[in-house]
């Protein structure tokens, strides 16, 4: 089979406008970027409001092993699927990272035929909204360094202040730096360091406002640092605010694609889950419920980090609730996660198979406790045997949980057909009845102590007095009511990225919070995870180049 961009590559596209009149958006409620990709209006969107909301269909998976498990893959082949057995459905998801994309995860547009285009523009650059985050974000940064140069009010204390600088490129050497240097001309010297900018405040701002006045409140409430008497300096105070907006005119506004079935997709924002909130924006999947019967949606990762988020984040603060969740494996992980190395995957291991399958049967139980009706989706293998997957079937069967077998990477929406019946099947029974994992009036420590031990079924939360003293000054500053955002490693419920599974009584170590006040929630930093990740032995970047007919080549 050809690989995934030059399948891509030979997609019949229809022409944007063609791909916007299937939303009911005219030639004038869109802003084409060439020829297969546009940006939806403010006006568009702001004409849907009135509309009822249609149905709300999750989209998660088990925790991530190199073995793969196809989650964007499988949203985008049940949302072809959904439009092939006669349910409109609009697809909403991310976009793609240039860190990964040339280190070691590859693109965020899916793979075989089911598949966003233009994947190229997808992966690299797209519409830009990413390179207009990082400036929004820089900017603020240099209007930071160039309060505290002139000794601009209120006095901003150069060792108090907390506002870093982001770049969308996975570069360790940029974690901790120190800048400055050169002589008082130059600023004053401070300890700083770069994110990667989908951990940006500025990207879950943009992905969490509903309109371009609450991103102005929002960014308005960022706060970058203190004073000498530990009062908050915010970016009104500064007055960075309008600028931030102007460079974020665009930005905010939805982007417009096709799958290679030509169905409407939606790619707007994306932060990622195992560091920030990762969610596609509240823009985007609040637009899409107006104009479409369902709408299917990602969230980042494992279901332990993207789908708790979702859920205690985003639904939270955009009052969204999912009418079904589809939880997304593939028999090759699950063996994996049972014990078998990469390289023997292809054996047949019951053994293996029903060892990991524990982690499959932790993340249904965790989705339920939601209130979430769940079906499972197998991206099934040519490697995966009939003993295997219904071995799989009857697990499934004993946990009372419909699984669907899913061929959408070999065969497009075709593929998923049974996996479309049963999710419009789960929300005709009408049985969600969605709450989130804790009230808004618990204690910071509290809710992180309940994604822990509820979500990840750790034993305790192990915080230095000086965490413990920061959540506690935080909500006499009036915080208290926030949600909290775990950043952990995405490989494991655990910490510890080798503990693969299903484990329990495991520590969760919190080294570091912090506070992001516009975009609505704390940042609670665990384990070895960094906000800036680095490049693998191999990065992908080794491999990509543009052939003779200049055409990017070794992009996936």
């Amino acid at each position: 089979m050809a690989t995934d961009i030059e399948i891509a590559r030979a997609a019949k596209k229809l022409p944007v406008q063609d791909i916007a009149a299937r939303i009911g958006a005219a030639p004038k409620d869109i802003i084409p970027y060439g020829h297969d990709k546009a940006k939806l209006s403010a006006g568009f969107l702001q004409r849907q409001s009135a509309r009822p909301d249609g149905k709300l269909i999750l989209v998660t998976a088990i925790n991530p092993t190199p073995a793969g498990e196809g989650k964007t893959t499988t949203s985008i082949g049940l949302a072809d699927a959904m439009n092939r057995i006669g349910a409109n459905t609009l697809l909403c998801l991310r976009e793609p990272s240039l860190g990964p994309c040339f280190g070691m995860k590859g693109g965020a547009t899916g793979g075989g035929l089911a598949q966003i285009v233009p994947m190229e523009d997808i992966n690299l650059h797209f519409t830009g909204d990413f390179h207009a985050i990082t400036s929004a974000h820089n900017l603020l940064s240099a209007l930071v360094d160039n309060h505290i140069h002139w000794g601009g009010e209120p006095k901003l204390e150069t060792v108090r202040t907390s506002w870093r600088r982001v770049m969308d490129m996975n570069d360790r050497s940029l974690r901790n730096i120190v800048s400055g240097l050169g002589g008082p001309g130059n600023g004053a010297p401070s300890e700083t360091g770069f994110d990667i900018t989908v951990a940006s405040e500025v990207m879950a701002i943009l992905c969490l406002a509903t309109d371009a006045e609450d991103l102005e409140a929002r960014l308005s409430r960022i706060i970058v640092g203190y004073t000498r008497e530990k009062v908050a300096v915010t970016a009104a105070d500064i007055k960075a605010t309008g600028a931030m907006m102007a460079l974020l005119r665009d930005a905010m506004l939805p982007n417009l694609v096709q799958t290679l079935e030509n169905n409407p997709c939606l790619v707007h924002g994306g932060p990622f889950a195992n560091i920030a909130h990762g969610c596609n924006s509240v823009i985007a999947t609040s637009a899409a419920l107006k104009m479409a019967d369902y709408v299917v949606t990602e969230a980042g990762f494992g279901a332990d980090l993207g789908a708790e988020k979702f859920l205690n984040i985003k639904c939270r603060q955009a009052g969204l609730a999912p009418d079904a969740v589809v939880l997304v494996a593939t028999i090759r992980a699950l063996k994996m996660h049972g014990g078998l190395a990469k390289d023997e995957l292809s054996k047949v291991s019951y053994e293996a198979l029903e060892k990991g399958l524990a982690n499959l049967a932790r993340h249904i139980e965790n989705l339920r406790s939601f209130g979430l009706p769940v079906v499972v989706a197998i991206n099934r293998f040519t490697t995966d045997t009939e003993g295997e997957v219904h071995a799989l079937q009857a697990y499934c069967e004993k946990l009372s949980v419909s699984v669907a077998l899913c061929t959408h990477w070999a065969e497009g929406g075709k593929g998923a057909e049974t996996l479309a019946r049963s999710v419009v099947k789960l929300i005709e029974d009408g049985t969600a009845d969605f709450k989130p994992l804790y009230p808004d009036n618990l204690s910071l420590l509290e809710k992180i102590e309940a994604v822990a031990k509820s979500i990840y079924r750790a034993d305790r939360v192990e915080a230095a007095r000086a965490v413990k003293n920061l959540l506690a000054a935080w909500e006499k500053a009036g915080f208290g009511h926030l949600p909290v955002c775990m950043a952990k490693t995405q490989y494991s419920f655990s910490t510890d990225p080798a503990l693969l599974g299903a484990p329990e009584g495991h520590v969760v170590r919190l080294r570091e919070v912090r506070l992001a006040a516009g975009a609505g929630f704390v940042v609670a930093i665990c384990g070895d995870i960094m906000t800036m990740p680095g490049l693998p032995r191999r990065p992908a970047a080794e491999h990509i180049h543009l052939n003779a007919h200049g055409q990017i080549e070794g992009l996936n």
